[in-house]
Parts: structure tokens; sequence; C-alpha cells
């Protein structure tokens, strides 16, 4: 059998890397100090998943952590459920974001994850994840780091529910969208929405129809330009702007009073 050094010599350091260049992970798989031998060690304890359909669980409420969950392509929802039945979406996990942080309390999820679209993912036995953090330099840093940004997005859906003005809860729920498609190296201006009408209504605690006038109503302002599940920002600075409560008047309506 090939000794460490031949296996090492082998592996495709820049492939590594491009593979992980849309992936929040990155500085995590990546830390600096981290040699081959460690990429191999890490490497060895991902496991790719087969894609999920849409609709598809990736894992249920109640069942035990076993491993955490990175996003390659498409997109995930995690949702809980009522005393009715009636499902709460708390999150949506887009390409390169952790699933499954859910249970790091208790040892249980306390959400459901869905797939939105068909979605790949690699699989990582939290245990062995743990056990290989404490041995590299700077790993178990980076990853407490990727842990805050997931809790960080959890904030920011505190902070949508409590805004009175449904245009404000739409406006910082696309910014908020645009600064994490950015942090992933996606386009941050054309956003393609993985999520349904009724997934953002459901998620942002409003009504199907006030999410639809909403959306026309930032169309007509000049905020934003919608074309099916693509929404182009037009004036992100605008928006921005709306989203924190510190909106002027809407270019399109100066337009019409004058």
């Amino acid at each position: 059998m090939p000794g460490m050094e031949a296996v090492a010599a082998a592996i495709d350091l820049p492939g590594l890397r491009r593979s992980c260049a849309q992936c929040s992970l990155q500085q995590l798989c990546l830390a600096d100090g981290m040699t081959q031998e460690d990429l191999i060690r890490l490497d060895d304890i991902i496991r790719q998943r087969r894609p999920l359909s849409a609709g598809a669980r990736l894992f249920r409420m109640g069942e035990s952590l076993g491993s955490v969950f990175v996003t390659r392509d498409g997109a995930v929802k995690t949702v809980t459920f009522g005393e009715n039945g009636d499902e709460q979406i708390i999150g949506f996990h887009l390409p390169g974001e952790l699933i499954g942080l859910d249970a790091l309390a208790d040892g249980k999820h306390r959400c459901e994850a869905v797939a939105l679209t068909q979605t790949s993912l690699c699989e990582i036995p939290f245990a062995q994840l743990g056990d290989i953090a404490a041995k590299i330099p700077g790993l178990q840093q980076q990853l407490l780091r990727v842990i805050g940004m997931s809790v960080g997005r959890d904030q920011d859906h505190k902070e949508i529910l409590v805004r009175r003005q449904a245009n404000e809860r739409i406006a910082l729920f696309l910014h908020g969208l645009s600064e994490r498609y950015k942090a992933i190296r996606r386009d941050e201006i054309r956003l393609q929405l993985p999520m349904s009408r009724i997934d953002i209504a459901n998620y942002l605690g409003l009504a199907l129809e006030t999410v639809s006038r909403g959306f026309t109503r930032l169309q007509d302002d000049g905020l934003i330009e919608v074309h099916g599940r693509q929404v182009a920002l037009v004036d992100p600075a605008a928006l921005m702007r709306l989203a924190h409560g510190l909106a002027e008047e809407p270019r399109g309506r100066r337009r019409q009073a004058g």
C-alpha cells in the first residue's frame, strides 16, 4: 500500500480549494496551518450524500444528532410544527451553510430539515469532527466561528419578526439573503430564490397576499424587479435603508407626485 507521503503527493490541493470555494466551511476545512496530512484526515470523514429530491427530509424532529451537513448545491428549509400540526419555517439554508446545529444542546433535533430543490450535501460525523478539530491547530476556532454565523442568522430571523411593517420585513429578508449570497460568492444583486412565496410568507409571519402585495410595492417603488423566482435588487442602498427603518420617500412615488 502507498505510504502517507505518496497519498499526500497525489492530492490536488488547488482542486480541493476550488471545490470548497463556494462553501462557508472553506476557512474551516482549509484553516491556516493545515498540512496535506491534515486535509487527508479531514477528507476521510466527509461523506457525500446522494442528492435529495425536493420535499425529501434530511432529518426529523427527535432524531439523535449523528452528523452535521453542508449544502453543496440546492437549498434546505428547517421547520417545526405547532400543536395543530401547522408547519412553521424557522430557517433557510443556502449552499455552503451548516445544517443540524439545532441538536447541539441536548443531542436531539428540535426541527426537521426539508430540501427545497434537488440538493447535494456533504455529511460530517459530528463526533469525528470534534476529535479532528482538537488535533488540528486553528480548526476548532474556525468551527466555532461557523457555528456563530448560524446563531447570527437565527437572531436575524427574530429581528424580522418584530418588525411591524410588512414591507420592512420583506426588505430585511431580501437584504439578508443578498448578504448571504455575497458571502458564498454568488450573485448578490440577481437573487434566484429557491423558496416559494408561500414559504417566504410562512418564514416572515405574514399572509401570502401580504407578501405578494409587498413584492409588488417594492417593484413599483423602484427597489426591485421580480421575474418569477428571480429578484433583482435595482436599488440595494434604498432597500437596505428600508430594511433598517431608515427609508426615504421612494423614487417612484416622487416621480408620480411630480
